[in-house]
Formats: structure tokens, C-alpha cells, sequence
């Protein structure tokens, strides 16, 4: 019983020296701490003072967890993008460094979610519980880690897929006046990625809340908002949070591609984009240029969509397709901001309000749109139909604009304008509807075949649906090639084109089909 105390003393003791030897040992480092004042704020953004050694897009952190990053460094102050509501900020309230560049949280638990570009939910399904984070603006990838474009990114939208082919990694702009259609378009496509192992991101760039919502409401009744990440900015949002919304988008979809996924991300729209830079540049008494845009608008699209690639099967052979959009005023693509991403994407969509007025739905316009990659990616059974295609479709073009003045035609011209009034028909297309690969095939090569020169204009819907119906009695080893590289062999343009033609047996008009009936 004696020794107990004894015991606990001696470890008492030997605790007691070694906190003794720890202290002697510890000297205390002093971190330097480096805060600032406001100066002025004004509309989303604010000038500061006392912070001498801010880096270039360094966050800096405001009261009331309002944070924002430096983007004019100046000898007395620091112009900074504010990405938060600033009301409650005044001259004169301290400020701090925070020592690290804007970040974005990834993973694959943003799939699914509704979020704002600082990764906070939109969607009222609780916080995001991502661990990893990636700055907002990273290098692009360099060519010599890239790929080639070998792969369509099929968006079920028959004119596209057929005339301006899209692939993996490829960027296609989406360029029209309002109300065309253009992110009809970018809607069908994401819709179409379902079971493609593709996933994609939908960035809207101060649109309407209300346009948002019912972006948000197709894509879950559709079933695509599973696949999808959805990163909003709203149209009364601060302008530095409609600014930093691409680069963050694009540091999601990068996390997927360099895990070796295939992904899509759409740009909705770069031309708000270019509004609230030219907003926050003019803020900060930049030099405006053509148009009040800052000589650097161009820089900041193309640091963005050369983000865009096909990565190397050594970097695991993921991909990143991007189809920005951006608005054209009274059909304007010569203005400054659509001739810049016109140079810097690999071709571009254009959509006509004339055709839009007409019901020509997708108001694509085949003339000024283009692909430059696409047609190396386009499957050998599209390759095979679409230059005839493509060509007697121009061809009707011409035409029809001569047809208008009421010459008078011969047979040959006449047929011509016959069958490409039936191309025109065969390229409408509902809203929300995509079409797989082997109902297009059947389609456009009854197209090539003239199988639909004898149906009457007016049952054209019908005798489309016909087809793309009987497109389902296609053998499944022919409909296997047709998503292959290989080239489409004679005999199963046979099998497809006799499938297709009885199909339209029914759609005939009755002179042909008692002709047959006799014979």
C-alpha cells in the first residue's frame, strides 16, 4: 500500500520533465497576417487598400463571409470582383488575404444537383459533400497530351448528326437571334447522352430564374438531370459570379474527363458572360475598345474553350465537348463577340429566325453552319448519305429563290425543288425528341433513294414516322454496324432501303399504288 503514492510520483515527475523539456524546446513562429481597408464599393465591386503582396485572382475574404477575387492590382489599391451580396459592406471595413485562388468543389456527387458557381445548392437537397476541390482557372491541356476527334458525340437531331457532325471533344457554337431554339438544341442533345456513358454540364449564365427552372424541370422529367450537373447563375446575380461561372462549370467537367470520362458541358450564354466582363472592366476604369469591350474579351473566351479536348489514351482518354451558345442581334454574326468564338470554336450552328418563322424546326440554317472536325468522327453510314444529301439540299436552295420570280421550270428543276422541299420536311424535328442512330440512317438513305419523291408534301410527317417505326425491324447485326466505323456494305443498304420502302408503300399515291396492284 506504501508504494502507490511512490509510483504516481515518480510518473508525475517524468510527465512534469517533459513538458519541461518540450517548452524550453518550443519557440513560438509568427505568421503574418496581412489585412486591408475598403475604400469605395460600388455595383459588385469594391477598391481596397493595405494589402501589398495580393497575387493577380487571389480571394479575398469581406465581412460577413463575402469573398472576392483581386483583379486590378494597382500601385495604392486592389480592384476586386465581388461574388456575393455587398450591401452590407461599407468604406473603412477590414478585409484579409486569404493566401489561395477561387476553387470549386468536383465529384461525382454533383451529379444530380443544382448549384451556384462557390458550389452552394440551388436545389434545397442539403449541402454538397464533395472533398475535393479544383481552382476555377487551370491551364489548358497541352497538344501534345491531346487525342484525336475520332468519336461523334451524337445529339439525336437529325440535321446535326447528318450535315454538321459534332465529336468528343470538339467545340461547336450555337449562334442565333433570341428565340430560335438554340438551347433547344443543347437540350436535346444532353437528352440524347442517356445510356451514351456521357455526362454533362448545363451552365446558365444570368438567364431568368424562371428559364432556368424550366431547364431544370425537362431535364428531370426526362430523367437526365441523373447524368447532369446544373451551374446557375441568375440574371440579378453580382456580375463577378456570372463572370467566374464558365471557369467553374469547366473545372467540374474537367475532374470527369480526366477520370476518363466523356463529358458535355453548354455555355448558356457567353454573351452574358461578355457583358458582365465588359460591366466589371468599365467598373474598374479599364480602357473600353470596339464596341465598350476591354482589348483582352477575346482572351478570356478562348482560355476558357481551349479547356475543351481529347485526351490522350496514356491520360486515361476522357474527353470534354463544349457547345457554347451566344446571341446574335438582328442576325448580326459579323458583330465582335460572335466573330471571336466563331475563330476560336471548330465550327458553328446558326440558326435562322426566317426559318424559325416558316416552322423549319430546327431553324438550322445548313448554308452558314459548319463543322470542322465533326465529319473525321461522323459514322461511315452517315458519311455514305450525307454529302448527296448535303449537296442536292443546296442545290434546292438556289432554286427555290430563283422558283419565287414565277419562271417557268423545266422537268429536271422541277424535280430538283420536289425533292428538296422532301429533305426540308425529312429535317424537321420535334422539340425533345431524339433519334437513334439506325431511324436516321433509314431515314436520310430513303431520302438518297428518292423513296419519298412520290409522297404527297402534306402526309410527309406520316410517312417519316413510317420509317423511323420500321426502323425497329432492322436485323440487329446490320443495326450493329451502323455504330461502328466500319463502311456500310452494299447488302445491307439493301436490307435498310427495303425496309424503308415498305414502309411507304402505304403512302403512295393512288395512281402508283393501283399501277402496282395491277402489275
Amino acid at each position: 500500500m506504501n508504494r502507490e503514492p511512490e509510483s504516481l510520483q515518480k510518473v508525475f515527475d517524468s510527465a512534469f520533465a517533459g513538458i519541461s523539456q518540450v517548452r524550453e524546446t518550443f519557440t513560438p513562429q509568427l505568421t503574418p497576417h496581412e489585412t486591408g481597408r475598403i475604400t469605395t464599393v460600388s455595383t459588385g465591386i469594391a477598391k481596397v487598400s493595405g494589402l501589398p503582396g495580393v497575387g493577380f485572382d487571389e480571394l479575398i475574404k469581406f465581412p460577413g463571409d463575402v469573398y472576392g477575387t483581386a483583379f486590378n492590382i494597382d500601385e495604392d489599391e486592389v480592384g476586386v470582383v465581388l461574388l456575393g451580396e455587398y450591401w452590407h459592406l461599407h468604406a473603412g471595413d477590414e478585409v484579409e488575404r486569404t493566401g489561395r485562388v477561387m476553387d470549386v468543389a468536383v465529384g461525382d456527387d454533383l451529379l444530380g444537383r443544382v448549384i451556384d458557381p462557390l458550389g452552394r445548392p440551388l436545389d434545397g437537397k442539403g449541402p454538397v459533400t464533395t472533398g475535393e476541390r479544383l481552382p476555377i482557372e487551370r491551364p489548358a491541356t497541352p497538344i501534345m497530351d491531346r487525342a484525336p476527334v475520332t468519336v461523334p458525340l451524337q445529339t439525336g437531331i437529325k440535321v446535326i448528326d447528318a450535315l454538321i457532325p459534332i465529336g468528343r471533344g470538339q467545340r461547336e457554337l450555337i449562334l442565333g437571334d433570341r428565340q430560335t431554339g438554340k438551347t433547344a438544341i443543347a437540350l436535346d442533345t444532353i437528352l440524347n447522352q442517356r445510356d451514351q456513358n456521357v455526362l454533362c454540364i448545363y451552365c446558365a449564365i444570368g438567364q431568368r430564374a424562371a428559364s432556368v427552372a424550366k431547364t431544370v424541370a425537362i431535364l428531370r422529367e426526362k430523367g437526365a438531370l441523373d447524368y447532369t450537373v446544373v451551374l446557375v447563375t441568375e440574371g440579378n446575380d453580382p456580375p463577378g459570379l456570372a463572370f467566374i461561372a464558365p471557369y467553374a462549370a469547366t473545372s467540374i467537367a474537367e475532374h470527369f474527363m480526366q477520370a476518363g470520362r466523356d463529358v458535355l458541358i453548354v455555355y448558356d450564354d457567353l454573351t452574358q458572360h461578355a457583358r458582365a466582363y465588359r460591366e466589371l472592366s468599365l467598373l474598374l476604369r479599364r480602357p473600353p475598345g470596339r464596341e465598350a469591350f476591354p482589348g483582352d474579351i477575346f482572351y478570356i473566351h478562348s482560355r476558357l474553350l481551349e479547356r475543351a479536348t481529347h485526351l490522350c489514351q496514356e491520360l486515361g482518354g476522357g474527353s470534354l465537348t463544349a457547345l457554347p451558345i451566344i446571341e446574335t442581334e438582328a442576325q448580326n454574326i459579323a458583330a465582335y463577340i460572335p466573330t471571336n468564338l466563331i475563330s476560336i470554336t471548330d465550327g458553328q450552328i446558326y440558326l435562322s429566325p426566317s426559318l424559325f418563322e416558316l416552322g423549319v424546326l430546327p431553324a438550322v440554317d445548313v448554308g452558314k453552319s459548319v463543322s470542322r472536325v465533326g465529319g473525321k468522327a461522323q459514322r461511315a453510314a452517315y458519311r455514305a448519305v450525307a454529302g448527296d444529301l448535303k449537296l442536292a439540299y443546296a442545290q434546292f436552295e438556289e432554286l427555290e429563290t430563283f422558283a419565287r420570280f414565277g419562271a417557268r421550270l423545266d422537268e429536271n428543276t422541277r424535280k430538283s425543288i420536289d425533292h428538296g422541299r422532301r429533305i426540308r420536311a425529312c429535317l424537321k424535328q420535334p422539340e425533345f425528341a431524339p433519334v437513334s442512330v439506325p431511324a436516321q440512317i433509314s431515314i436520310l438513305l430513303a431520302l438518297t433513294a428518292e423513296l419519298f419523291d412520290t409522297v404527297p408534301i402534306d402526309r410527309m410527317t406520316d410517312a417519316e414516322n413510317a420509317v423511323h417505326e420500321a426502323a425497329a425491324n432492322i436485323p440487329a447485326q446490320v443495326s450493329a454496324q451502323l455504330n461502328t466505323a466500319t463502311k456500310l456494305s452494299e447488302a445491307d443498304r439493301k436490307t435498310i432501303i427495303e425496309i424503308a420502302s415498305q414502309a411507304l408503300e402505304a403512302f403512295q399515291p393512288m395512281s402508283n399504288a393501283a399501277t402496282k396492284a395491277k402489275s
